[in-house]
């Protein structure tokens, strides 16, 4: 057996994170990338190595380096064009459900003057620690770190900062100590303002996801975003349509309160991906201001957002390959 055919019998999880492989008369090393990883998890891939090379017919003599390689971080900005359209929330129960998922995801809240993640992620009144001059982010009980304005300044106290202020602070934020996330999604204040830009020009995300409700006013200031981070060259992921029908509680009857399929037809006519919709619902309202995502829990609210999560991870997949 040569090193192509041994290479040829490594599962997945491995051959993804395979360095080198060289074999010798009674011996084979691999060297294998081990970043993002915690002990547990480099030990299980270093099993995992040993134990396809020697089922497969290899040496016995099976010596495994593993090397901790810098994480490749995606940011992903999660923007509207004005607020009131739900964004937090979104970005708080995609985050959530990404997690779900098995994807190693954090959140910047951005949105210096209104901070809702502290709030949405069950952590406010928590502070977040440093080292080596870098934040820590803070955790939240569904397994998303987080790091937001509300959690550096006291409950309900207004931040009267410029821009150049609210830009170091965002910075701050980005910058923190993010350990194994590999994927960031940033809560983007509403507008096109200077937070936007600051972000744009200096952190660059991967790529956008624009929220809407159906109705022609969100649109418009929808595609005034949009339109912002295409000047800048930032992808367009695609558009949610958020708040979109209202299915009764009492009488089961649905009405469309802000319209419907008006974000889809809009991305359709951009030539953008529609990625989906988020009924307007109770449940997402009462779970939302008690600090317990529906994302985390089962039923059709859970779905709508774990659909969504497999769009955005399809896409982090398609851009890393």
């Amino acid at each position: 057996m040569n090193e192509t055919e041994l290479k040829a019998t490594l599962p997945p999880v491995v051959a993804d994170r395979l360095q080198s492989l060289r074999l010798s008369d009674d011996s084979v090393t691999l060297v294998l990338d081990a970043g993002g990883l915690d002990r547990a998890e480099g030990a299980a891939l270093e099993t995992a190595a040993r134990d396809a090379i020697i089922g497969a017919g290899g040496p016995h003599d099976v010596r495994v380096a593993l090397v901790a390689n810098k994480v490749k971080r995606r940011i992903i900005a999660v923007a509207s064009g004005k607020g009131g359209v739900g964004k937090s929330t979104l970005t708080t129960n995609l985050a959530v459900a990404l997690a779900r998922q098995g994807h190693k995801v954090g959140v910047v809240d951005a949105d210096i003057y209104g901070p809702s993640q502290p709030r949405l992620l069950a952590n406010e009144g928590a502070r977040p620690e440093a080292a080596d001059k870098k934040l820590l982010p803070v955790p939240s009980p569904y397994g998303v770190p987080v790091l937001s304005m509300g959690h550096l300044a006291k409950p309900g106290q207004a931040i009267a900062w410029r821009g150049p202020m609210a830009g170091n602070a965002l910075g701050q934020l980005i910058e923190a100590d993010w350990g194994t996330v590999d994927t960031l999604l940033i809560d983007m204040p509403p507008g096109t303002g200077d937070i936007q830009l600051t972000m744009m020009q200096k952190y660059r995300p991967d790529g956008v996801v624009i929220v809407s409700t159906p109705q022609d006013l969100a649109l418009i200031d929808a595609k005034r975003a949009i339109d912002l981070f295409g000047q800048v060259d930032v992808p367009v992921i695609g558009l949610v349509e958020n708040m979109a029908g209202y299915l009764c509680p009492h009488c089961g009857k649905g009405s469309d309160p802000f319209g419907h399929g008006g974000a889809e037809q809009a991305a359709h006519d951009m030539g953008l991906p529609f990625l989906g919709r988020v009924p307007l619902a109770l449940e997402i309202r009462e779970k939302s201001d008690a600090g317990t995502p529906p994302a985390a829990g089962d039923g059709p609210q859970a779905e709508s957002f774990a659909a969504l999560a497999r769009q955005l991870a399809a896409w982090l997949a398609q851009r890393n390959g």
